[in-house]
């Protein structure tokens, strides 16, 4: 998984599209039920490159039409993670979706202070690092999120006034 932001000629109606089909197919080979809203859900969670609240999609739901409840959007949000298709950011309280879903993983997160871009990667001597200090003082790593905050390339390289 690559850091960088999308180039300027992403596709991003065929990065969701893909994540879709993913998610879709996913589902199926594990049995698993990819309703309706769980696919609305995660639709929306790839609408940008940067974390979503729970709320907001909420308030998007109701405004497509939809009559979704708090309890219900955090139950889609909940199978998506069970499945691998979304994080949850700790320090925002935010879901974004997760461009390699089929194996589990436990990935890092550059998040943009000024843009809200966040982009996931794996570094595996993080990894190692973590697994080893926490073997050497016996703690039991049940789950694991590792959040960098600071700029991203694109709001570093933006001219002056431009943000």
């Amino acid at each position: 998984m690559h850091p960088a932001p999308p180039a300027d000629d992403h596709d991003h109606a065929a990065c969701i599209d893909a994540a879709l089909d993913r998610a879709a197919e996913l589902c199926a080979r594990r049995g698993a039920r990819l309703t309706r809203l769980r696919r609305r859900v995660l639709e929306l969670v790839w609408q940008g490159h940067a974390a979503v609240k729970a709320y907001d999609l909420l308030a998007e739901l109701e405004r497509k039409g939809a009559s979704a409840k708090p309890p219900t959007v955090y139950r889609a949000l909940d199978f998506l993670m069970a499945h691998g298709l979304v994080h949850r950011l700790e320090s925002l309280n935010s879901y974004v979706g997760c461009p390699q879903p089929d194996a589990p993983h436990a990935g890092q997160f550059l998040i943009c202070d000024s843009c809200g871009t966040v982009r996931e990667f794996e570094a595996s001597a993080i990894q190692r690092a973590i697994a080893s200090q926490a073997a050497d003082l016996g703690f039991a790593v049940g789950r694991q999120t590792v959040e960098i905050r600071g700029v991203c390339r694109s709001c570093r390289l933006a001219p002056a006034g431009s943000g």
